[in-house]
């Protein structure tokens, strides 16, 4: 038995699809529950390429010590003044949702910034396509799109292997987990 449950009506990734419509930036202040920080010893540079080749845009500024980017509701990075960054990017990396008919718009982009950075994009077996980038802080990153879930497919049967099932299938709504 599977403690799992459906709880998408929390999140603002839209339901995986060919027609998945990426959500509008969010440009609301909230209680932030996850966020990562980056440093750069170039802010303009830095705001640049996560604005141009990632999607990003400013939320706010603390001239010359940091700046608070977004992009969706909860996909926040706070870029913060340093005086050097890692010479190499580290093995551990952070992912970013985003919807299939962004990965290729998303490469694109990156890739005329920072040709050599990208790698993707990459279909994985638990049903996404990923693009990775690495950013001129070398921070790893990646953006992951989830690919229409096909019940019959390998990743369904992936999943299933390790107790979650499909959608719909076994468990009904989570009304007694809310």
């Amino acid at each position: 038995m599977s403690d799992y449950y459906n709880a998408f009506e929390m999140s603002p990734v839209p339901a995986p699809g060919p027609d998945a419509v990426p959500p509008e930036p969010f440009r609301g202040i909230y209680g932030m529950p996850a966020f990562v920080t980056i440093p750069t010893s170039d802010l303009a540079a830095s705001v640049d390429f996560w604005s141009r080749g990632l999607g990003f845009f400013e939320l706010f500024s603390i001239p010359g010590t940091l700046v608070h980017l977004r992009r969706w509701a909860f996909q926040d990075v706070l870029l913060v003044s340093a005086e050097s960054v890692p010479e190499q990017p580290p093995a551990m990396s952070f992912s970013f949702a985003c919807v299939l008919s962004q990965v290729d718009s998303l490469v694109e982009a990156c890739r005329a910034i920072r040709p050599d950075w990208v790698d993707g994009p990459r279909d994985t077996p638990w049903n996404t396509r990923d693009v990775e980038v690495i950013t001129p802080e070398n921070a790893r990153i990646v953006f992951t799109a989830a690919k229409p879930f096909d019940p019959a497919g390998q990743e369904a049967r992936n999943l299933e292997a390790i107790g979650i099932t499909a959608p719909g299938v076994g468990r009904g709504d989570n009304e007694k987990h809310a």
